[in-house]
C-alpha cells in the first residue's frame, strides 16, 4: 500500500478494534427494529420514474433484509468518527440504522437524510429522537427531484453515503449532480457497487472519472476521494 493517507485510513479506522461505547446504541437500536412485528406501507418509487407502488411489510423484515448489518453500522461510525464531517448527506433512510451510525460518528454535523417512503422515514425518525440524536434533518423526496430543485454547489457535503437507488443510471446521475459540491476532502461512499453487473460497470465509471484520485473497493461498499495533491490510485481491501 503506497499512499500514507489510505494506510493510516485503514491502519486507524477500517482495522480499529476498540469497543465504542456508541456500538452499544447501534445493536439496541438493530434489535429494537428486529422486534418490532409491525406492518407499514411501504412505497417502492421505480428509478427515473414517477411510477411507484406500495406494499405493506413487517418492520422486523425490512430491517433484517434492507437493513444495514451491525458490522457495517460500526465502520460506518468509525468513518465518520475518524473524518469529522462537519456536513453530511445520506441518499436513502430506510429505517435508519445507517442514520444513526453517521450521527453517532459527529453528533455536532450536521446531517440531511433524504429518503422516498415516508413511513420508513417516520420509524427512522422516531427511532433517532428516542436515542437522542439532534442532528438529523429527514427529508421525504424522490432523490433525483430534490437534487433537482437544489442549488448544491453552495452547499459542500464532507461526506456523502450513498444508499438510495442500486442502478446504473441512477448512481451515475447522483454522482454527476453532486459533483459541484465536492471539497478536496469530501468522502463519498457507495452502497452495494457489486450488487449487479450494472452497479460494476457505474463503479467502473466512478473509478475513471477525472475528479476521482483515490478509490477503496471493500466490496460492498466503494469508497471515493478527490485529494489533488495525490496521484491516482484504485485499493481493494476486506474488512
Amino acid at each position: 500500500m503506497h499512499s500514507p493517507f489510505v494506510f493510516d485510513l485503514v491502519t486507524n479506522c477500517f482495522y480499529d478494534k476498540k469497543i465504542y461505547q456508541e456500538y452499544t446504541v447501534l445493536k439496541k437500536y438493530r434489535i429494537s427494529l428486529l422486534e418490532n412485528k409491525n406492518f407499514i406501507e411501504v412505497t417502492d418509487f421505480g428509478a427515473g420514474s414517477r411510477v411507484f407502488k406500495t406494499n405493506k411489510r413487517e418492520i422486523a423484515k425490512i430491517a433484517k433484509t434492507a437493513g444495514i448489518s451491525v458490522k457495517r453500522a460500526e465502520l460506518l461510525f468509525r468513518v465518520v468518527n475518524y473524518f469529522q464531517p462537519k456536513t453530511i448527506l445520506e441518499i436513502g433512510t430506510s429505517l435508519g440504522l445507517a442514520t444513526a451510525a453517521l450521527s453517532l460518528g459527529n453528533k455536532t454535523a450536521k446531517i440531511i437524510s433524504l429518503e422516498g417512503c415516508p413511513k420508513t422515514q417516520e420509524i427512522a425518525k422516531n427511532q433517532c429522537q428516542s436515542q437522542k440524536l439532534s442532528n438529523l434533518n429527514f427529508i421525504t423526496t424522490k432523490f433525483e427531484d430534490y437534487l433537482s430543485a437544489n442549488d448544491l454547489h453552495p452547499t459542500p457535503y464532507d461526506l456523502i453515503y450513498f444508499d438510495g437507488n442500486h442502478s446504473k443510471k441512477a448512481t451515475l446521475d447522483y454522482f454527476e449532480r453532486l459533483l459541484p459540491t465536492i471539497t478536496n476532502d469530501s468522502v463519498w461512499i457507495f452502497d452495494d457497487i457489486h450488487w449487479s453487473k450494472e452497479m460494476e460497470e457505474a463503479w467502473g465509471i466512478i473509478k475513471n472519472h477525472p475528479k476521482v484520485k483515490v478509490t477503496i473497493d471493500t466490496f460492498q461498499w466503494g469508497f471515493v476521494f478527490f485529494r489533488a495533491e495525490q496521484e491516482k490510485e484504485h485499493f481493494t481491501i476486506r474488512i
